[in-house]
């Protein structure tokens, strides 16, 4: 297929390039730079310049395509909701370019969608729609597409890992720099689930193959992972002592990653592995977390 992907040269796009190229699919990566489309054109890809704040010429992009992947996401947390918002537009402009026809739209969202409540475990059938984080806007779009007769399915993400970065926990190893420790709320047994990189973008090809409309998928490797023991290891990495931090104390220590700190998000990917045959392979989290060089 001809394959429209944003995010190209991001974290997962980097990563889903080759996979797709290796499978057989033509590639079309969305870049705004210079070095971006270099690089792209050096991994084999056709080059459409765009951006996120210019949806409209991301729809041109996707209505020249077999299929859609769209990985590209602000990752500025600071301004968490208003670009998850961004986001909800993009998909929107996107599902507007395939209007009509069955070719197929994969979006990204978060495990945590999947999940009924606090601490209780994210499954792929569960939708739900109260749930207070930002990244919903992104699944919400995605069902008015669906809605509409677009071919739209989810692939939903842990912390996507390498040696190299970890989702949140990457600025958790800035904040450790800044102030001399290791930190976690309270005990620690809250919980992130992880999912290796390659691993996850070895997903995305497989949720774009099968065109299952409504589908939701979650690239996990692990369900959870206690979050004392990631900055025990971020600790290790360091040469830094990991502390306890009381939860009243968190907005100070963490700034704006107090409000995932103390987040429990366990997610299974029992049924993503049974419908689509994928299976997770990668190193561990903290196995990358031990091999980074800090």
């Amino acid at each position: 297929m001809r394959i429209f992907l944003t995010g190209a040269t991001g974290f997962i796009g980097s990563a889903l390039v080759p996979e797709l190229i290796q499978a057989g699919h033509q590639v079309v990566g969305v870049t705004r730079s210079d070095a971006g489309a270099e690089a792209l054109a050096a991994a084999g890809a056709e080059v459409h310049r765009g951006t996120l704040e210019e949806p409209g010429g991301l729809r041109d992009g996707a209505a020249k395509a077999e299929a859609v992947i769209h990985t590209a996401f602000d990752h500025d947390f600071s301004r968490f909701a208003e670009n998850c918002e961004k986001d909800k537009r993009v998909i929107a402009a996107l599902g507007a370019a395939l209007a009509g026809s069955d070719r197929p739209l994969v979006i990204t969202s978060g495990v945590g969608m999947g999940s009924p409540g606090h601490g209780q475990l994210a499954i792929e059938d569960v939708f739900n729609a109260s749930h207070p984080n930002p990244r919903i806007a992104s699944e919400l779009a995605g069902n008015d597409l669906l809605a509409a007769g677009v071919n739209v399915s989810v692939v939903r993400l842990p912390q996507v890992h390498n040696p190299v970065k970890q989702g949140l926990i990457s600025p958790l190893i800035e904040i450790a720099r800044q102030k001399g420790v290791s930190a976690y709320v309270g005990e620690g047994r809250n919980r992130y689930s992880a999912g290796h990189l390659l691993d996850a973008a070895r997903l995305y090809r497989l949720a774009v193959e099968k065109r299952e409309p409504g589908a939701r998928y979650h690239a996990v490797g692990e369900e959870g992972v206690d979050v004392r023991a990631i900055a025990e290891a971020l600790a290790r990495g360091l040469k830094l002592p990991a502390v306890s931090i009381a939860p009243e104390m968190a907005a100070e220590h963490f700034g704006w990653m107090a409000m995932f700190a103390p987040m429990d998000l366990p997610a299974s990917s029992a049924l993503t592995q049974a419908r689509l045959g994928w299976q997770p392979i990668g190193p561990t989290l903290i196995a990358d977390l031990d091999a980074m060089q800090y």
